[in-house]
């Protein structure tokens, strides 16, 4: 079914939009700015340290250096990767939580790849000065050095994590288990710190050196404890939050609404999503990472998820009065982001509830919003009486594709549409795509399917929206 729309070109004008639009530039300068700052004084702790000379000697002092170089920046690395996951306002909101999930990874890679490579060059060089083998200068090192033996330890642990983070392993693991593993990276960095700063010849350096490394890891676990649990659990305890109806959403689908004390408070935008923890349930330690599928502003938190693992399938087990511990809100997936009058919003499975979200909270006359919405088949459709009360009241347009997926070309098509051609069937559903603001959000290879379409069809990168809402 293809339904299209008349549309308006004329730019989205909203001063308080555009005002709070205008700050994340400011805020990302910032963080860049710190980013840039720890950096380069790792640079020039290592130039402090005689680099220059020792990588003009091409000796074994070449290969300590290295060494050197390679495990502070692998240490500033590791630091960034534990900051950008503790949800410190200053990276949310200068990158977005889309952004910073493909950091944590491309920043968790390469501190583990250098961390190898710190490893390696020690053992070589230091083997070669003392001419031993390299397994007796490794074996002194882990047993005669202070903290190798905690350290040895913590790389182990990130080995552990670095592993089970590949794509195919990842996708062979329910992500319970995944989430719990990978939290022993946090382990991992905390047994790797004392040898960093009891035999780092560059963090002890100098006085001021080592006040600034203690103090900057003290900093990072201070980021975690607050942002990640005493905040969360503050928020939690002063909105009382709890649940007051457990309801199916079609075969497949179940909603949960919540309300609480002053969630206003909160400041949740529709789009955005919170880590939950419903009390008393099984497996409640474990949080659930959930987009609001519903406007906020109507005085209840409403979640809507598809039964897929073990979190979402004991959403449906939930009792009446179920207190609930929050983490968030969180996310840069809002109406703050629109600069037309036109929007379209195209989700795939669980990914249409944050779409719905947002087109019951933002503005838009009838014909100028336009839903496309993908299922493998109109049963397993989520949100369907919601997105029928938005056709009836406000002049939304639905498109509904179902079927298989198609195997080649554009893959967020349903394989009857023989010819494939996603660029042209885009501009057919929404006429004058390229001056609409687009909402996407569904499994990474369909929005990276449709991103491509898009772009083909004239929309401006600027104008596409998405964002990660897990790791």
């Amino acid at each position: 079914m293809t339904t299209q729309a008349a549309t308006r070109s004329t730019p989205l004008i909203a001063a308080p939009q555009l005002g709070i639009r205008s700050r994340r530039p400011l805020w990302r300068l910032l963080a860049i700015a710190v980013i840039w700052a720890t950096s380069l004084f790792v640079v020039a702790l290592w130039i402090a340290g005689g680099a220059v000379q020792d990588l003009r000697a091409w000796d074994t002092d070449t290969l300590n250096t290295l060494g050197r170089i390679t495990g502070l920046v692998s240490a500033n690395l590791l630091l960034y990767q534990v900051l950008l996951m503790a949800r410190v306002p200053l990276f949310e909101r200068a990158f977005g939580r889309d952004a910073i999930t493909r950091m944590h990874r491309w920043v968790g890679f390469w501190s583990f790849w250098l961390l190898l490579a710190h490893i390696a060059l020690l053992v070589v060089g230091y083997a070669a000065q003392a001419g031993v083998n390299v397994i007796a200068q490794l074996w002194d090192f882990v047993w005669n050095y202070p903290g190798m033996m905690l350290a040895t330890a913590g790389t182990g642990l990130l080995v552990l994590v670095v592993v089970t983070s590949i794509r195919r392993a990842r996708r062979s693991m329910r992500y319970e288990s995944w989430h719990l593993l990978h939290l022993y990276g946090y382990l991992g960095v905390g047994l790797a710190i004392p040898h960093m700063l009891w035999t780092g010849a560059d963090f002890a350096a100098h006085p001021l050196a080592e006040v600034y490394w203690w103090g900057l890891w003290a900093a990072t676990a201070a980021a975690v404890i607050v942002f990640r649990v005493a905040l969360p659990l503050w928020r939690s305890a002063r909105h009382d939050i709890r649940v007051v109806a457990v309801e199916a959403d079609g075969p497949v689908g179940v909603v949960v609404r919540m309300r609480g004390r002053g969630l206003e408070r909160l400041g949740a935008r529709a789009g955005q999503f919170f880590v939950w923890r419903f009390l008393g349930a099984p497996g409640w330690t474990r949080g659930v990472p959930l987009s609001l599928a519903a406007d906020p502003r109507r005085g209840e938190l409403v979640v809507a998820a598809r039964m897929v693992g073990d979190g979402t399938r004991r959403l449906a087990t939930l009792r009446r009065g179920t207190r609930v511990l929050i983490e968030g809100p969180y996310g840069e997936f809002t109406g703050e982001a629109r600069t037309r009058r036109g929007i379209v919003m195209m989700g795939a499975g669980a990914g249409v509830a944050p779409l719905v979200s947002l087109l019951e909270a933002e503005p838009y006359a009838p014909g100028e919003a336009i839903l496309i919405t993908r299922d493998h088949a109109a049963a397993e459709s989520m949100r369907v009486r919601e997105i029928e009360r938005l056709v009836a009241r406000r002049g939304l347009h639905h498109v509904a594709l179902h079927g298989p997926r198609r195997r080649a070309g554009s893959t967020w098509l349903p394989v009857t549409f023989a010819d494939g051609r996603g660029a042209e069937m885009l501009r057919r559903m929404v006429p004058g795509i390229h001056d609409h603001d687009v909402y996407l959000c569904g499994p990474e290879p369909w929005m990276a399917s449709v991103r491509r379409d898009l772009r083909a069809a004239g929309v401006p990168a600027a104008q596409i929206h998405s964002e990660a809402f897990g790791v």
